[in-house]
């Protein structure tokens, strides 16, 4: 550079184009987040109680049934045929009990005349009592028949999807055999079993005091919400191994978005935060110091604000609920904090999409330490 040229002007730092939002106050409803598995409210594994060749499966596979429909029938001929011989074999003893009782009817008419001796009665008298005692039996033989006949027709004891046959039609199906028929899962309703953390179930207790919990079940894959419904109860024992709880929630799955085996991610609320004061989580920074937002000055430059966060979520609330160094209807930046540092100027160049209610976007969860 020549000797007297004149200096370049320096430049003017052009103002960062960032989107704001103003902390706001409203009600969030807290959640508890853990992972779990959808179970059949009942499961039940249709086998036979008689020996038989299995003749027909009514039910499709997968099909749904109600209770009582029929699911199963076994080949019921040998069993029609024991329960007619156990009736024939009862008319029999019924006649000879009859005889027994007329000869008992003329020894005790000789006997007032001494032309029977009263040891002939008192034989007589047994052999009517041994033919009563008979029938007894034989109505015993006859019911279990007539059990034996209804077993041969299997009922579907309750409502629930059928699963794929186990046994064809036209084998040789055995009772006591561990090879099941078929197996029905109750799926409406169906139960979701997650587990928390041990620390978390006096929450779960605190909350429940107020009446049912809500809880909401994800796709663990997509995290698309698939069916909201209520806490059952806690298990009676905290797993030692893992310091985990684990729960049990009902839903009605009217629309078969459940399925037993599902894996899903749970959410559990267990309370709100009334006037909660919240900024959109994206706009929360880590430093070395902690937590902090760029908050948004009157003259469009920014400071670098302090504050403590009781709960966030950004995967699923895109809140954060701010319990220290925010005052309502402050301004805080949600894009470009990269280029930011504290007294740098700002543009707004638009308005984030606004900060709907929490119930409407899922919540907060309490941060973890």
């Amino acid at each position: 550079m020549l000797r007297g040229s004149p200096k370049a002007a320096p430049q003017a730092v052009a103002p960062v184009p960032v989107t704001v939002a103003a902390a706001t106050e409203q009600d969030v409803p807290v959640y508890l987040a853990g992972i779990g598995t959808v179970q059949a409210f009942n499961t039940v594994q249709i086998r036979a109680q008689v020996n038989g060749t299995l003749l027909a499966l009514p039910v499709l596979e997968g099909q749904e049934v109600q209770k009582g429909d029929v699911v199963a029938e076994i080949d019921p001929a040998p069993y029609k045929a024991a329960l007619d011989q156990a009736l024939a074999q009862r008319a029999k003893d019924v006649a000879l009990l009859q005889n027994a009782q007329l000869n008992l009817r003329r020894y005790k008419a000789l006997e007032k005349d001494s032309f029977a001796a009263v040891q002939q009665v008192d034989n007589q008298q047994a052999v009517v009592n041994t033919e009563m005692a008979i029938i007894k039996a034989d109505d015993a033989m006859i019911e279990m028949a007539r059990i034996n006949l209804g077993y041969c027709t299997i009922h579907a004891p309750v409502a629930g999807r059928v699963s794929l046959y186990k046994v064809d039609a036209g084998n040789l199906v055995m009772a006591g055999s561990q090879t099941s028929i078929l197996s029905i899962d109750q799926d409406k309703p169906i139960a979701v079993v997650f587990t928390l953390p041990e620390d978390e179930l006096l929450q779960v207790q605190d909350g429940g005091r107020n009446g049912s919990l809500r809880v909401q079940v994800f796709a663990a894959a997509t995290q698309r919400l698939l069916a909201t419904g209520t806490l059952m109860a806690p298990n009676n024992a905290i797993d030692t191994a893992t310091g985990t709880i684990a729960l049990k929630a009902r839903f009605a799955n009217k629309d078969d978005r459940l399925w037993p085996g599902q894996f899903v991610t749970v959410r559990l609320q267990v309370g709100t935060l009334a006037h909660a004061l919240t900024v959109p989580a994206l706009a929360v920074q880590h430093g070395p110091d902690g937590l902090y937002v760029f908050q948004v000055k009157p003259d469009h430059t920014v400071v670098q604000t302090a504050i403590e966060v009781a709960s966030q979520d950004i995967g699923n609330s895109k809140l954060a609920v701010v319990t220290k160094g925010l005052t309502r209807g402050a301004e805080v930046v949600v894009s470009g904090q990269y280029r930011l540092v504290p007294g740098a100027g700002v543009t707004i160049i638009s308005a984030p999409p606004p900060m709907g209610a929490a119930e409407n976007t899922g919540g907060a969860t309490p941060a973890r330490a």
